[in-house]
């Protein structure tokens, strides 16, 4: 008989055929991850506070360093100001695996955010109480960036116990899309407190952003990691996603080993110590990755030295244009981040077109001085920047064994930012002898070798992954 229903039976109630169309229900749309996830929502808020204030304090300072404070040697003052902010990310790297392993994360968290917004409120009274020396403005932007060094790789390995499985990648997401809204935040207000009001007044907006997220984030209950929950997915994600095909078989290879015996040794502190070595040393895929792209951020990390260079000694212009430069790459770092996990693509090659892309977009600056031209150009290295973020990241979340997640996050901002205070003291002294449109060209050739670098890296991928299939089939 066939399956399909009798005529006469459809004849006879053609209501049976009608119902199930009338009272299933429509799929109800689901509200944005931070709306609907309180928890998430007010600690994604207090990264929104804390990076934003960061950032403020970065450019704010830079800029005064540029236009007020220093009259020769402005642009090894300004590299030197940035080399500060992100050597405790580098430096205290063990440290801070060590104790987002051990401590509860929201205290961590809390505790960072509260003292950053201290150091800033001391340092708004310093200024406003008597002239502030330059060694008072490195001595903050050091206090600063060493809370930031705990509070950032903590938030990104408490992910999974604020949100569902199913969710980690949006709230990916949303947390890289932070960076892009601190970036805003800075470039909106930085300059122009600086301009407007003084590095006094500076220090007291980034004090109060930093206490406000500290308020946010005590109010919070975090959820107890189970570490079998967030091993698990995996091969999920090796699964349903076709784009990361190609490099799952690098990296899929060791995954089962480590994130087998997971839940045995995930409990013991020896596991959770583990160093850079051991952590990488079963990723390879991952180390050759994140090797590429501390290579290209030698290049891109140079950006928030030449923006005020740019803007003071080639366009002529104040803390207004500072603040538009900063404000287009924060926008498009926003739209990479929102828009980053539907770019097809595997991910190196994904990465590698965009590396190329950033290089084109530096190059042009450097060709045609022009106040639109840099903006539209940052705008795009800023969404190429949010695109790679988001893809890997993702990638990293669930690649990586529980037990390793405090220690890689950790270890992962220290290998990126390595690069950070070589290339800041760099095109620092480098902006005191060279003009600022030829260091957006070297920007644009240092980026070629790391895209094709990372290009190669997925091509070979791909093809080990198509002999395996193939000697598995035979």
């Amino acid at each position: 008989m066939s399956p399909v229903a009798p005529p006469d039976t459809s004849l006879e109630s053609p209501q049976a055929i009608e119902s199930p169309q009338d009272t299933t229900p429509p799929t109800p749309r689901r509200r944005p991850l931070v709306l609907r996830n309180r928890a998430f929502g007010a600690v994604w808020a207090g990264q929104v506070l804390t990076q934003a204030a960061g950032r403020m304090f970065q450019v704010g300072v830079a800029w005064w360093l540029v236009a007020y404070a220093v009259e020769d040697g402005q642009g090894l003052a300004s590299g030197l100001l940035m080399a500060v902010s992100t050597v405790p990310a580098v430096a205290l790297a063990p440290v801070v695996a060590r104790v987002v392993a051990r401590v509860a994360h929201r205290t961590v968290l809390r505790t960072a955010a509260a003292l950053a917004g201290t150091a800033a409120a001391g340092l708004a009274v310093w200024g406003w109480a008597s002239g502030l020396p330059l060694a008072a403005a490195y001595a903050a932007a050091l206090a600063l960036a060493t809370c930031q060094a705990f509070f950032d790789p903590c938030l990104t390995t408490s992910v999974p116990e604020l949100v569902d499985d199913e969710d980690i990648e949006t709230a990916t997401g949303f947390e890289m899309s932070t960076q892009s809204l601190a970036g805003l935040g800075g470039a909106l207000l930085g300059a122009l407190i600086v301009d407007r009001a003084g590095v006094a007044a500076l220090a007291a907006g980034c004090a109060a952003a930093y206490l406000g997220a500290a308020l946010l984030i005590a109010g919070v209950r975090f959820r107890t990691a189970a570490v079998p929950a967030v091993a698990g997915p995996a091969p999920e994600d090796a699964g349903p996603a076709p784009e990361d095909a190609g490099p799952a078989p690098a990296v899929a290879g060791p995954a089962p080993a480590v994130a087998g015996p997971a839940p045995a040794v995930a409990g013991p502190a020896p596991e959770q110590r583990r160093n850079l070595r051991a952590i990488l040393g079963e990723l390879p895929h991952v180390r050759r990755i994140l090797i590429c792209f501390t290579a290209a951020n030698l290049f891109t990390t140079a950006v928030f030295v030449v923006i005020p260079l740019y803007t003071r000694s080639v366009l002529g212009d104040g803390g207004g244009t500072v603040a538009l430069l900063e404000a287009s790459l924060g926008i498009g770092t926003l739209l990479g981040s929102v828009t980053g996990a539907r770019v097809p693509g595997r991910p190196t090659v994904t990465g590698a077109c965009c590396l190329g892309l950033m290089a084109l977009a530096f190059a042009l600056p450097g060709l045609v001085a022009d106040r639109l031209v840099i903006a539209g150009c940052l705008a795009v290295a800023g969404w190429c920047v949010g695109v790679i973020g988001v893809r890997f990241v993702a990638l990293f979340q669930r690649l990586v064994p529980a037990a390793d997640k405090p220690g890689f996050f950790a270890v992962m901002q220290a290998v990126l930012g390595a690069s950070f205070p070589v290339a800041s003291l760099l095109f620092g002294l480098a902006g005191d002898h060279l003009s600022a449109r030829t260091l957006c060209l070297v920007q644009a050739a240092g980026l070629v070798p790391a895209a094709v670098a990372l290009a190669v890296l997925g091509s070979r991928t791909a093809a080990e992954a198509a002999t395996d299939r193939a000697g598995g089939a035979r």
